[in-house]
């Protein structure tokens, strides 16, 4: 039976140098000079340090036009509060990877309502989908790109 899995993964490397690009652009922007400003990448996630909140939602705004530029979905970015210390103030961003339990249930039930003929099974992080025909799974591909789920899903392992 033809099946494929569902997941959603970043390119760690495609992110990190988005990450390097904002940064040199940061340095090389009018606005910024003089600010102390700066993009840093811990070991799973990102600290952008800026004096003010509105500096901060532009270096956000930088951050998705370069993500843009590698190919890496914005959505995957699950920004934190600013947190304010001193006369600085922190953001944590992290980037979503894996299909969490809510999603994977709103997924299979779309999957269900949608009538198409096939089974979808949550395999930990990720959903497995069989049918009998290629048709059935090519169909289930574009009912998930057409809907908004909050993060970008990859098909993977398209097996006949």
């Amino acid at each position: 039976m033809p099946s494929f899995d569902i997941v959603s993964e970043v390119n760690t490397t495609d992110a990190r140098h988005a990450i390097e690009n904002a940064s040199r652009e940061l340095e090389t922007r009018f606005d910024f000079r003089g600010v102390e400003a700066s993009f840093e990448w811990k070991k799973d996630h990102l600290v952008i340090k800026a004096e003010h909140d509105f500096q901060l939602q532009q270096m956000i705004d930088i951050l998705r036009s370069k993500l843009s530029h590698q190919k890496v979905d914005s959505n995957t970015m699950d920004i934190g509060k600013p947190a304010h210390s001193g006369k600085t103030v922190n953001q944590s961003i992290r980037f979503k990877e894996g299909i969490d339990s809510d999603l994977a249930r709103k997924i299979v039930k779309l999957i269900k309502d949608s009538k198409i003929k096939v089974q979808a099974s949550i395999q930990g992080e990720q959903l497995r989908v069989t049918g009998k025909k290629r048709d059935e799974l090519q169909g289930v591909m574009a009912l998930l790109r057409k809907e908004d789920l909050g993060q970008p899903l990859q098909f993977n392992n398209f097996r006949d």
